[in-house]
């Protein structure tokens, strides 16, 4: 997510910026940078690692008196974590200094017409490419910086909070904002800029949050202006109040960073396909997959390899994939295939499925099906990481920063990732029919806004919770795609609120669990309306014989569970195929709130580590 502080005023601004870059340290990031204008010239230093590590560089600059300045936490998308690729990135000719959150989608052919014109460049960044960019409008046309950002802008095309200075122009910084987001603090002849107001609180209680194409001047001794990006017009701000203390805006209003990164899974998944899925023009497009589709077609087998939430992705992978694809699929704990001597073809493709991209078992299994001379294609949230740098192709899902020790927006946009890998494919064989592979690209276009639709559910989620906060037992049960959601929602209670949970796939309920069922044994069962409804229908009725308590997650307007169960939670309906994307975040819920109300560490749960880079 990174973050980002800006200053412009009478205070010394070295201060106020790393002391707000320490503020914006819970948002997750790899790298740290500063820049100063002292009246003459701009001094910058920045660093991969901490800000800790940042004050220690930038010695020299806390010495300075400069009322001017920009800082930066860098989470690495374009390029590894490196000092190069740190922020702020200046432009060819020194004049123009640039810190930005964000993805510019297109910056490949922007940097490639830059070069033809005569720009160099040192980082791996989409960022360097976008201040050079602004610069060569602002020489080609001859315009003032504002300008040139917003001429720009409309060029470009992806998502981005930044802020611009220019040396010719040394009492200003241009602003501007899509898709992330940017608050500007006002105070008696000062200005501060953000990424939340956790910064500037102490200095001033009103600021203004730019909306999605709004950009500004701030600049001192004049009233701040906002226009439209697109078509210039004036923008009536709204100056707000702020209300909030410091441990609240930290984690953006929520309590908790999981329930905030909980909330956070319509925009990630958003994120996570946006330039890849294009569902009018029936398109999916992965450079990983596109570059390597031949062995894909020709994989006698797919082998999954993960730990955790990430192999439970990887199970719901294996039925859409076989089921689109009409590939083999197994799926494997990477800490039993290392040890196990597995049998690995030339010809099989292995995909290996990592939120940090650093767990230990995972990275040993990589190496291995490498031995044996099998493709490895991996799925992780980190740029830079050692399984994407281990592995011969990828995706990075576009998460952000995931602080929570349990895992959730992380499950969510591995199988967003997975499902257009699988549907790719399909495509390329034939193997579903062009009406259903759109419907299905249409489908997961929707996802985002029926995931937020299921996020309505979470008073009721808070309510049961009431009820099932002191049980010592938990029976999770699902189906089809559903099954593995029932280990994840299992995984998730056992994790942060230490109550006993077992996820099966229902029908296994009379091999074994259900000698466990009597009126103490709450039975949460995921019933949607797709899928294999009437089976699990039957199965809610012999837990209802022996008095089991019933939660069930069921599609709104549903009647027939509604009546045998003790508790229900609606969601929207969507594809059996695409329901984990759904069914999943009612039972997150759930367990955030019955670990809550036992007083848990809901975001760092004992013996738990978020990267488990150790056997």
């Amino acid at each position: 997510m990174c973050g980002i502080v800006g200053y412009i005023g009478y205070r010394e601004a070295y201060p106020i910026v790393i002391k707000g870059l320490k503020r914006l340290e819970y948002r997750g990031y790899d790298s740290a940078g500063i820049m100063l204008y002292n009246g003459n010239d701009v001094a910058i230093a920045k660093t991969k690692g901490k800000v800790s590590d940042l004050e220690e560089k930038s010695k020299a600059l806390s010495e300075s008196k400069a009322t001017i300045g920009m800082g930066h936490t860098r989470w690495a998308t374009h390029g590894v974590p490196n000092d190069v690729n740190s922020h702020p990135h200046v432009s060819n000719s020194g004049n123009l200094v640039i810190i930005h959150n964000g993805i510019i989608e297109n910056y490949e052919p922007l940097k490639k017409e830059l070069i033809k014109r005569g720009y160099t460049f040192t980082s791996d960044t989409d960022t360097e490419v976008l201040v050079n960019l602004i610069e060569d409008v602002q020489k080609k046309d001859n315009l003032k910086i504002g300008k040139a950002v917003q001429v720009a802008l409309n060029q470009v095309v992806g998502a981005y909070a930044i802020c611009v200075f220019d040396k010719q122009k040394p009492d200003e910084i241009v602003v501007a904002r899509l898709g992330s987001p940017l608050a500007i603090g006002l105070g008696d002849n000062e200005f501060f800029i953000a990424s939340d107001a956790s910064p500037f609180i102490e200095y001033t209680s009103n600021a203004i949050y730019l909306e999605d194409e709004e950009m500004a001047i701030v600049r001192l001794h004049k009233p701040l202006k906002i226009r439209k990006i697109k078509d210039d017009s004036l923008v009536d701000p709204y100056v707000q109040e702020l209300q909030m203390n410091l441990e609240q805006i930290e984690k953006g209003g929520y309590d908790h960073f999981m329930l905030k990164e909980i909330y956070e899974q319509p925009n990630v998944i958003k994120d996570t396909y946006r330039g890849r899925l294009l569902a009018n023009q029936g398109i999916i497009q992965m450079a990983g997959v596109e570059d390597n589709i031949e062995r894909f077609l020709n994989a006698q087998r797919i082998l999954i390899i993960a730990c955790g939430t990430s192999w439970h992705a990887g199970l719901v992978a294996e039925y859409i994939i076989e089921e689109f694809a009409r590939i083999p699929v197994e799926v494997e704990y990477a800490s039993e295939f290392r040890y196990r001597n597995p049998i690995i073809n030339k010809e099989d493709v292995v995909i290996a499925i990592s939120q940090s991209g650093e767990t230990a078992d995972t990275l040993a299994a990589i190496k291995l099906a490498k031995e044996k001379g099998a493709f490895v294609f991996g799925v992780c949230n980190v740029v830079g990481s050692s399984i994407s740098r281990e592995t011969h192709a990828g995706a990075y899902t576009h998460a952000g920063p995931e602080i929570g020790v349990a895992s959730t927006k992380a499950f969510t946009t591995q199988i967003t990732v997975l499902t257009m890998l699988a549907l790719r494919l399909a495509k390329a064989k034939g193997t579903l029919s062009n009406s259903d592979f759109h419907r299905y690209l249409q489908e997961l276009e929707v996802i985002p806004e029926k995931v937020a639709e299921a996020l309505e559910s979470n008073e009721t989620a808070k309510e049961i919770a009431e009820k099932f906060k002191d049980a010592s037992n938990c029976l999770y049960l699902g189906r089809g795609y559903n099954f593995p959601v029932a280990l994840e929602g299992a995984l998730k209670l056992k994790e942060i609120s230490y109550i006993h949970a077992e996820g099966y796939p229902a029908a296994e309920m009379k091999h074994g669990p259900i000698a466990l069922i009597d009126e103490q044994m709450p039975v949460v069962v995921i019933a949607p309306k797709q899928g294999h409804y009437d089976k699990v229908v039957s199965n809610i009725q012999e837990i209802k014989s022996r008095s089991g308590k019933i939660i069930a997650v069921v599609t709104k307007g549903d009647v027939q569970v509604k009546q045998l169960a003790d508790h229900i939670i609606e969601i929207p309906e969507t594809s059996d195929a695409l329901s984990p994307l759904i069914t999943t975040i009612p039972l997150q819920l759930l367990s955030y709130h019955i670990a809550v109300l036992r007083g848990c560490n809901v975001d760092q749960p004992r013996n738990l580590a978020k990267s488990v880079t150790v056997e």
